[in-house]
């Protein structure tokens, strides 16, 4: 026991050795795990390691890491008073196996811990100790606890990862305990009261020491945070005498292992693993070997891990992403992959595969390209799951009868009969000739049918010809010059088919419309001859018609006459007879 004066007299009070060992700071392990297989499974417990204190009184500093992976490290800053502070090797105090927190995380024997005091021995001059991780510490699979609290108090806040304020839940106050109280299993050669324990004020966030501010010893309590934490301080302050508080951090960690297999073939070596935390931060990766295995060993015991794989080239993820919680076991996260997924059709024209034509597929990686082969068919062999515009480039000379870009959506399964149908243009030609087979030059012809119609002229040797003319009928229609008809149909009905017909002898002959003009009388009437009955004559003439021409009703009269005389005849005869 050391000898310490309180209120001028000498007091007993236990040996607390500066101890300002020249610690070597702890090498961060390694965030890469290198295709290992999983080892058997075991949790771990650790207790953090320290820097050395370095600094003066009001302004001192150190940094202490936790054991887990990656390594949690936090810079530590002080403005405790010096005297009797600095780490402390752990050689002659501890927490025991037989203490709560020993009890989960091993005895704390030969491991450091720091200590400080108030800023001044004065219970309005507290000290403030922040302890601010480089990486926010996890919501779980660590403790803090603090001792030698008797005539002292110590007021405990923070911020968690999200900038929170911590509360009392959060900082997860577990007990109080003392462990130099006799019983305690493996506990250092001093003596306390089983009873003196500090008190836990959630409200304040305080631990407050025995009610007489004796000075004690082993008087101690330990938390075990539930939220993720950025930073944390203890503001310390003296009720009584020159006291002095301890602080010892521990970890626990566990194992993450699993396979990594294809669903058809089985386990894959070679695969990229990657471990991420509950924060979003990469803490390692691994590679499968040993028949796909992987394994992350001595993680802190938390959750909120997650693996993920990377397919291989040539694969796609089945499940890929898997959580791991390490708070009560080890964790076993197997993940599966495939051959990625085809999407292939062909490209016909007329029924024909066609060679040469450029497809597309644009989706999730971007844009893809190939051509059709000598049969028409393409593929894009591995191409992963999500939804894709495929289209073509319709090639010259061709026109699509079908929609030349489709939406399919690969889920896993190979999508096939994307196909696209192409036709060849066609033309129809002909002639337009006279009666004698001579060519007529600039004749007007009209074709209609699918798209708009088309007006041609014949040219010098009378011919027309219409080119680049889609699959369908045509109605080939010539119209007739002025003087001029056709001879036969004025119109010519013709079909193109998808294999681009080429149609010609569509001729048509035209006829020049002639006018005949009268023949002439032989006696033309000559107002000069006067032997033309139809003249006036002179005053020697027979006498003069008058009106019309009187020879039909002579030649009725003669004809009447005949006709009676007949008739007469007839009857005398018939009397003659009955006499």
């Amino acid at each position: 026991m050391d000898t310490h004066r309180r209120n001028g007299r000498p007091v007993a009070r236990r040996r607390r050795r500066i101890v300002l060992p020249t610690l070597a700071a702890l090498a961060v392990a390694a965030l890469t795990a290198v295709g290992v297989p999983a080892a058997s499974a075991a949790t771990t417990t650790a207790w953090a390691t320290w820097t050395p204190l370095t600094g003066e009184a009001g302004d001192f500093s150190t940094s202490m890491t936790l054991a887990g992976q990656p390594a949690l490290t936090a810079d530590v800053t002080s403005d405790s008073r010096a005297g009797q502070i600095g780490v402390i090797s752990g050689a002659s105090t501890w927490l025991s196996e037989g203490t709560p927190i020993g009890e989960k995380y091993g005895s704390s024997r030969d491991q450091p811990y720091l200590n400080l005091r108030p800023k001044a021995d004065s219970p309005t001059s507290p000290s403030r100790t922040t302890y601010t991780f480089a990486i926010p510490a996890p919501a779980s699979g660590w403790a803090f606890a603090l001792g030698d609290i008797d005539a002292d108090s110590v007021r405990i806040s923070g911020v968690s990862a999200t900038g929170a304020p911590l509360t009392a839940d959060d900082l997860g106050f577990q007990s109080g305990f003392n462990y130099c109280a006799p019983g305690t299993i493996g506990k250092p050669s001093c003596t306390g009261d089983p009873a003196d324990v500090p008190a836990w004020d959630p409200v304040s966030l305080t631990l407050m020491g025995n009610a007489a501010a004796a000075d004690t010893s082993g008087s101690a309590a330990w938390f075990e945070p539930t939220v993720s934490i950025a930073s944390l301080t203890f503001e310390f302050t003296q009720r009584s005498g020159f006291p002095v508080y301890q602080t010892w951090f521990a970890s626990m960690a566990r194992d993450i292992s699993g396979t990594v297999s294809d669903v058809n073939t089985g386990v894959l070596d070679g695969v990229e693993v990657t471990l991420t935390d509950a924060n979003g931060n990469v803490l390692a990766t691994a590679t499968t070997s040993d028949g796909g295995k992987y394994s992350f060993p001595g993680y802190f015991a938390t959750d909120g891990y997650e693996i993920t794989a990377t397919p291989p080239q040539g694969k796609t993820g089945v499940v890929t992403t898997g959580t791991a919680d390490l708070r009560t076991q080890d964790a076993v996260v197997d993940l599966t992959v495939r051959d990625e997924a085809s999407l292939s059709g062909t490209v016909t024209t007329a029924g024909s595969g066609t060679a040469g034509v450029t497809v597309t597929a644009t989706g999730p990686d971007g844009v893809l390209t190939t051509t059709t082969d000598s049969d028409g068919n393409y593929s894009f062999p591995l191409i992963g799951d999500g939804t894709y515009e495929v289209a073509i480039v319709v090639p010259d000379g061709t026109v699509a009868v079908s929609p030349t870009t489709r939406t399919e959506t690969v889920a896993g399964e190979d999508v096939s009969d994307v196909d696209f149908e192409l036709a060849l243009l066609g033309s129809v030609a002909g002639t337009v000739t006279d009666d004698d087979g001579g060519p007529i030059e600039g004749v007007t012809l009209t074709v209609e049918g699918p798209g708009d119609a088309v007006t041609v002229t014949t040219d010098a040797d009378g011919n027309y010809d219409v080119v680049d003319l889609l699959p369908g009928e045509y109605v080939i229609s010539v119209v007739a010059p002025d003087g001029s008809f056709v001879d036969g149909p004025a119109t010519r009905t013709v079909t193109i088919t998808a294999s681009g017909d080429v149609i010609i002898g569509q001729d048509f002959v035209l006829v020049e419309d002639v006018v005949t003009p009268p023949t002439p009388p032989e006696n033309p009437d000559d107002p000069n001859d006067p032997t033309d009955p139809g003249t006036g004559g002179t005053g020697t003439d027979p006498l003069a018609t008058t009106g019309a021409d009187s020879t039909p009703f002579i030649a009725g009269g003669v004809l009447a006459l005949a006709a009676g005389a007949l008739l007469m005849l007839t009857r005398r005869r018939r009397d003659g007879a009955s006499l």
